[in-house]
């Protein structure tokens, strides 16, 4: 059993940097930054290889066109926005929003997961543990998804909570670790998002658990833009094949493989309220 581990960034590993229609074009490959992913740098290049052909394919570049690089390191993803300048690059939602002024990023497509576009954060506990989220003030929280305080303070907590400061943060690689280290009374919660609590039936735990808090729904991040950069023109062809990536017959089973249903094109109205809110955490 293999417990997910966000795979939307890998699946969304398939673009180049501009639209070059040739393998000799030297602009900086994609961006790809999956900040506290469990995944093997090798594996995932491999990953998008294979994206990347398909991609091609549907948006009929020539072959070999695209390259990518790949970083689990939000700090390093900084360094190379800004060194590489890329058009495009592949982020979390806390990322786009800590750089979108400074990179003028705007999203350009969103994956759907079970119907939706959006993203939920659970802090999950043992159940008749605790019945609130204050009386975890001061105990361990587990997780993959705390490379990013700034973004599950802002963002996840409404801005309520500085999670540095309210827990002890255990950041985790894999969520299949924190969930047994809090099976076994080693931390005393887990923060998951909605794929990782989806998975929860398939775990086999000697306790039960129960979540003490939930987010309101969050939009799920995908590829994004230098708006400046790039031209609508760039920014549609994109999208189009995008779209197209999930009915295409090698396309479907990448999609599959990831649990990613189909690519749209990104709501921009449902990103204004989480930069209102971070800008409300300054």
């Amino acid at each position: 059993m293999t417990f997910p581990k966000n795979p939307i960034l890998l699946v969304l590993a398939c673009w180049l940097t501009s639209m070059a229609a040739s393998a000799a074009d030297t602009h900086p490959p994609l961006l790809v930054c999956y900040p506290g992913g469990a995944v093997n740098e090798q594996d995932a290049k491999g990953a998008m290889d294979a994206l990347l052909r398909v991609v091609e394919r549907v948006g009929q570049w020539p072959q070999n066109s695209f390259t990518s690089q790949f970083t689990v390191k939000a700090d390093e993803c900084k360094r190379l926005l800004t060194e590489q300048r890329p058009g495009f690059a592949i982020t979390s939602l806390g990322l786009f929003l800590e750089l979108r002024d400074r990179h003028n990023l705007v999203p350009v497509v969103q994956p759907k997961i079970h119907g939706r576009v959006s993203d939920r954060y659970r802090v999950m506990v043992r159940q008749g543990k605790y019945k609130t989220l204050d009386e975890l003030k001061g105990k361990a929280l587990g997780g993959t998804v705390l490379e990013e305080p700034a973004f599950i303070g802002r963002i996840v907590f409404a801005g309520k909570i500085d999670p540095a400061g309210f827990f002890k943060l255990t950041p985790t690689r894999q969520a299949i670790r924190a969930l047994r280290a809090l099976d076994k009374g080693e931390i005393d919660a887990v923060l998951l998002n909605e794929q990782q609590y989806s998975a929860l039936g398939s775990l086999q735990l000697a306790h039960p658990l129960e979540a003490v808090f939930a987010s309101e729904d969050i939009p799920l991040m995908g590829l994004v833009a230098d708006g400046k950069a790039t031209t609508a023109e760039e920014r549609a062809r994109f999208a189009k094949a995008l779209e197209g990536m999930c009915a295409d017959t090698e396309g479907k089973k990448l999609c599959e493989m990831f649990g990613v249903e189909s690519f749209v094109a990104a709501d921009r109205a449902a990103f204004e309220p989480m930069i209102q809110q971070w800008a409300g955490g300054n």
